[in-house]
C-alpha cells in the first residue's frame, strides 16, 4: 500500500470516529475542505507541515497517519 493510500484511510478512519466532517476538519486544522477530500481520495500528497496539522486537529500523532492498519484475520473455523 503506498504511502499515500495509508493517510487517506487513515485520515477517513480517524475522522469519522471522531465524527467529524470533513468541513469540521479542514476548520480545525486550518485547511480547505476540497484539499481534505483530495487527500482522503488519495490525489494529492501531503507535506510534513500538513501531515501535523492534521495529526493535531485529529488528537493524534504524526506517524499515526502513516502507519498501516492491523490486519483483519479473515481465517474461518472449518468443519
Amino acid at each position: 500500500m503506498k504511502v499515500r493510500d495509508l493517510l487517506a484511510a487513515n485520515m477517513r478512519r480517524l475522522r469519522q470516529s471522531n465524527e467529524l466532517s470533513q468541513e469540521e476538519l479542514a476548520h480545525r486544522a486550518d485547511l480547505d475542505r476540497t484539499y481534505i477530500s483530495a487527500l482522503e481520495r488519495s490525489v494529492y500528497a501531503a507535506s510534513v507541515d500538513v501531515l501535523e496539522k492534521l495529526a493535531t486537529a485529529l488528537s493524534v500523532t504524526t506517524a499515526e497517519l502513516l502507519v498501516p492498519p492491523p490486519q483483519i484475520s479473515s481465517s474461518r473455523s472449518k468443519p
